[in-house]
C-alpha cells in the first residue's frame, strides 16, 4: 500500500496545480475584474499575451491532460457577445432564447462533456469586459424580452468566490424586468449568493443525476446530497429553481439507478415548490463526439453505438423515448405535468 500511496502521490505532483499561470491579454490588464481575479490567485504566475487565442487555440493541446492542471486566462471578449439559442437546448417555452458565455470550460471534468469536443483547450476562460455583455443585452431588450442562458459553457456559479459572475448578472436583471435569466450548475455553492434577495426573473437550474453517475462520470463536481442541500437553501431563500434530470444516461441497472434516484430527490426537496423540471437524454453533435472520442478512447459512455439524426448523435428514437418516459412518469407522481419539459 506505501508503494501504491508513493505512486499517486507523484503521480498529482507531475502536474502544476489549478490555475498555478494565469495569461492576461494586455488589454485586460487594468481591468478591476482582472484586478479581484489576481487578488484571489496571489501565488500564480502571471504571463501577459496579446490574445487570449494565441494560449487557448493553438494546436496539439491535449483537452484530458490539460484537465489535470488547467491555467486561466483573462481577455477582453470583442465578438459574439450574444448568441442565439441552440435547437437542441431547451427553451422552455421562450420566446427569444439567447446565452452568452462570459467564461469559457469548466472547473469540472465529466466524462461526457461536450466542451471536451468543442473546445481545443480544457485551460479556463474569463472574459473581464461583463459590461459589454450588459450592454449587448439592452441593445436586445429595446426590440423584444429576452430569455437568457448565462451558463452554458461553463459552471458560473461554481467560480462564484472567484469572480462574482453570478452576482453581477442578478444585480442586472434586477433592473430589467423584461428579461429573465436562467443560471445552470451542477454546484453546492448558492452559500455564494445567499445574501441576495431572490427575483422573479432569476431560474437558478441544478442538473442532477444518481450518485453512480456523479462518482463514476461527473469527475470533481459535488454529490447528489451536497446539491440537494444547495437546492433547499435557494428554496428557502424563495428562489425559483428549476431540476434538470438532463443528461441521462444509458447505463447497466439504469431503470433502477434513476427510480431510487428520482425518489430521494423527492424526499429531500418539497415538490410543490419545485418551478420546473427538465428531462433529456444524453445527445452531442457528431463532430463534438468524434473529438471526444478521441480524448478518452476508453469511454463506455462515448463508445456507446449512438445513432445520428441530423448531425446530433444519441441513443436512438425508441431507447431515448423509452428512458425520458420512464422517468417523465416518476417525476410526475410529485411534480403537476404542466412543469414537465421533455
Amino acid at each position: 500500500m506505501r508503494g501504491r500511496d508513493t505512486l499517486e502521490n507523484l503521480n498529482k505532483n507531475l502536474f502544476n496545480p489549478y490555475f498555478s499561470h494565469i495569461y492576461v491579454e494586455k488589454k485586460a490588464l487594468n481591468h478591476p475584474n482582472t484586478e479581484k481575479i489576481l487578488k484571489y490567485f496571489p501565488e500564480a504566475e502571471i504571463i501577459e499575451i496579446n490574445h487570449y487565442k494565441d494560449v487557448f487555440s493553438r494546436s496539439h493541446q491535449d483537452f484530458s491532460l490539460q484537465k489535470k492542471g488547467p491555467k486561466l486566462i483573462l481577455a477582453v471578449k470583442k465578438d459574439n457577445l450574444i448568441y442565439e439559442g441552440a435547437e437542441v437546448c431547451e427553451d422552455f417555452g421562450n420566446n427569444h432564447f439567447y446565452y452568452t458565455s462570459t467564461m469559457m470550460n469548466c472547473i469540472y471534468d465529466c466524462e461526457y462533456c461536450y466542451l471536451q469536443g468543442m473546445y481545443t483547450s480544457a485551460n479556463m476562460v474569463i472574459f473581464v469586459n461583463i459590461e459589454d455583455i450588459f450592454n449587448e443585452v439592452e441593445k436586445l431588450l429595446k426590440k423584444h424580452s429576452v430569455y437568457l442562458c448565462i451558463s452554458y459553457d461553463t459552471d458560473i456559479l461554481a467560480f462564484e468566490n472567484v469572480v462574482g459572475y453570478g452576482r453581477k448578472w442578478i444585480e442586472f436583471a434586477k433592473e430589467h424586468k423584461n428579461l429573465k435569466i436562467e443560471l445552470r450548475t451542477k454546484s453546492a455553492n448558492f452559500k455564494a449568493i445567499e445574501d441576495i434577495e431572490s427575483q422573479e426573473n432569476i431560474i437558478l437550474a441544478w442538473t442532477l443525476s444518481p450518485d453512480k453517475v456523479i462518482n463514476e462520470y461527473e469527475n470533481r463536481t459535488p454529490g447528489l446530497r451536497d446539491r440537494l442541500l444547495s437546492i433547499k437553501g435557494a428554496i428557502n431563500k424563495g428562489w425559483k429553481v428549476r431540476l434538470c434530470f438532463d443528461p441521462m444516461l444509458y447505463i447497466k441497472g439504469w431503470k433502477e439507478i434513476y427510480k431510487d434516484f428520482i425518489h430521494t430527490v423527492f424526499i429531500e426537496l418539497p415538490a410543490e415548490k419545485i418551478y420546473d423540471i427538465s428531462i433529456g437524454v444524453f445527445r452531442v453533435s457528431k463532430d463534438y463526439l468524434k473529438k471526444m472520442r478521441k480524448q478518452r478512447c476508453d469511454s463506455v459512455i462515448l463508445n456507446y453505438p449512438f445513432e445520428t439524426v441530423e448531425g446530433v448523435c444519441s441513443y436512438g428514437d425508441k431507447l431515448s423515448q423509452d428512458m425520458v418516459q420512464y422517468v417523465y412518469d416518476i417525476i410526475k407522481r410529485y411534480v403537476e405535468e404542466e412543469k414537465i419539459y421533455i
